[in-house]
């Protein structure tokens, strides 16, 4: 069983923090807009490292640090020093640097490519030592704030796991900042493998003149996409087999050559993720065996299962401190940098800072109010955090 030594404090105390926090409001949605508009694909992050630097740098924090990884952080010294905790933010977005990511200002909400994964977050972050001023919170323990980078895709969390593999801070409870949703109450993480199917034609002598020519990787593409399809659907709703991407072709008049499916399998249950990984191992065999065709899966990516549990310290506080705002929590496993920090044993939640929609899409977009509960929230935990100390189950 998880064992606490947390004082109690009463959860409404979060009640005042909203409105008291109201006066960064300019800062804070400056931070917002200008890590809206700087592109950060996995990978390439150096842009927004430097501007989260920068912010650190202007916060007087201590230890500012880039590591081998690419990862930025800074540290705000508590006044014993006896124990560390963590808030971090992925810092890389979906999006190429080509693309358009002008930030828009509305009433009540912005919009523009990745505000809400993770611009938000970043800002949050870069923002935090002004909130702990505002709110004359000097913490204990010292609070490390860390941008982590090559999250998405083929990142595989890399930026976290370099920094848990190799910083000298020993951490005794980590937050995960997200944009959306606020409610979102992510304490367990889900087994995972993500990977890709390519499937490509070499062509037979002949085929360029045969009327079914053109639907050569097209229909290969289709029998694989339908059979991903009825695997997810035996393994629902514990085990899913996400289709995330189908690619193939640049044209009307052109038979394509090549083709990619992108996918992800999930589970709370890791030898059902190897089992399903299995079947598509299989499967792509069997059409790889087709004259003229080759057919490749690549795992890309993977995560372990890991579970705080329900009735762990934090999580309960969590709850409490979502219902005395009025915020209804939802239970979300994740598959983000909190699967890192609990194969560690570190006692971690990933929270959301606001709501919005259309995430992953040109179109998304964040409310603007709701950001100054979702601080509230993420500033009680802190307190919580700094107030005792956790012990995981063995």
């Amino acid at each position: 069983m998880a064992e606490s030594t947390v004082r109690s404090r009463p959860p409404e105390a979060v009640l005042a923090y909203p409105e008291a926090l109201r006066g960064l409001r300019e800062i804070l949605f400056a931070n917002v807009v200008m890590a809206g508009e700087i592109p950060a694909p996995t990978g390439s992050e150096r842009r927004i490292t430097r501007f989260l630097s920068d912010r650190f740098t202007e916060c007087g924090l201590d230890n500012i640090s880039l590591d081998q990884a690419g990862n930025v952080a800074g540290v705000i010294s508590g006044r014993t020093g006896r124990r560390n905790l963590l808030v971090a933010a992925h810092v890389d977005k979906i999006w190429a640097e080509t693309e358009d990511h002008t930030v828009s200002v509305g009433v009540g909400e912005m919009s523009g490519r990745g505000l809400a994964d993770n611009s938000l977050g970043i800002a949050v972050l870069a923002t935090l030592p002004l909130v702990l001023d505002e709110l004359g919170i000097h913490l204990d323990a010292n609070l490390i704030l860390l941008g982590t980078t090559r999250s998405f895709g083929r990142g595989n969390l890399r930026g976290m796991r370099f920094f848990l593999e190799n910083s000298a801070w020993e951490i005794a409870s980590a937050l995960c900042l997200e944009g959306i949703d606020l409610g979102r109450l992510s304490f367990s993480s889900l087994g995972m493998a993500r990977g890709e199917i390519a499937v490509e034609r070499a062509g037979l002598p002949g085929e360029e003149a045969s009327p079914t020519a053109d639907a050569s990787v097209i229909a290969i593409l289709s029998e694989l996409t339908g059979a991903m399809l009825e695997i997810h659907r035996r393994g629902a709703p514990d085990t899913s087999l996400l289709i995330g991407s189908i690619e193939a072709g640049s044209g009307y008049s052109v038979a394509p050559r090549q083709g990619r499916v992108r996918f992800e399998i999930r589970s709370l249950d890791a030898a059902r993720v190897a089992e399903v990984e299995a079947e598509l191992a299989a499967l792509v065999e069997r059409l790889a065996t087709r004259e003229g065709t080759a057919v490749r899966l690549e795992i890309i990516a993977r995560r372990r299962p890991g579970d705080l549990g329900r009735g762990h310290p934090l999580v309960r506080e969590a709850g409490k401190i979502l219902a005395a705002l009025g915020i209804a929590s939802r239970v979300e496993p994740s598959v983000s940098e909190l699967a890192a920090l609990l194969d560690r044993r570190i006692p971690s939640l990933t929270l959301g800072l606001t709501k919005g929609k259309n995430r992953h899409s040109p179109e998304e977009s964040i409310s603007l109010d709701p950001i100054f509960d979702g601080l509230a929230q993420l500033v009680s935990l802190l307190q919580f955090m700094d107030e005792g100390d956790f012990a995981t189950a063995p």
